[in-house]
């Protein structure tokens, strides 16, 4: 399969997760993708495949300067390996997040900017849940 095609499934498998975890949290299905953390472990295999790929084409990984950085994501494997990365990572924090809600009690309508901001924008969603939490348990 070419990369682009694993970008297009990596998106695809990604997006409905998403939809899961910010529209039915606490659905059988949605408990059951996110405890067994199945969409980040697909994610993850094509991220080893991609860096595997972008090793033994003798490229190497050098994150020593933002130029070396800059250079490596102009790489295609490289690119790949990164996006996937983002995606597990993200997905993986959300997935977090809906677990410590588990005790925390948020209504779903409160975590839902909380999920929707860490899959458009990482940390600033993850960051927005942090002072939630941090706000309900001072409160508390």
């Amino acid at each position: 399969m070419k990369a682009a095609e694993i970008f297009s499934i990596a998106n695809l498998i990604t997006m409905p997760m998403w939809l899961l975890m910010i529209v039915l949290p606490k659905w059988k299905v949605t408990r059951f993708l996110v405890d067994y953390k199945l969409v980040p472990l697909v994610l993850s295999l094509f991220y080893v495949f991609y860096m595997l790929t972008h090793i033994s084409s003798g490229a190497g990984l050098d994150f020593g300067s933002l130029s070396s950085v800059m250079s490596l994501f102009t790489q295609e494997n490289a690119v790949m390996a990164g996006w996937v990365h983002y995606l597990a990572f993200d997905l993986l924090i959300g997935m977090w997040m809906l677990n410590q809600n588990r005790t925390l009690g948020f209504h779903p309508l409160i975590m839902a900017p909380c999920l929707f901001a860490t899959f458009m924008l990482g940390p600033v969603g993850f960051l927005l849940f942090i002072v939630l939490r941090t706000t309900k348990r001072a409160n508390s």
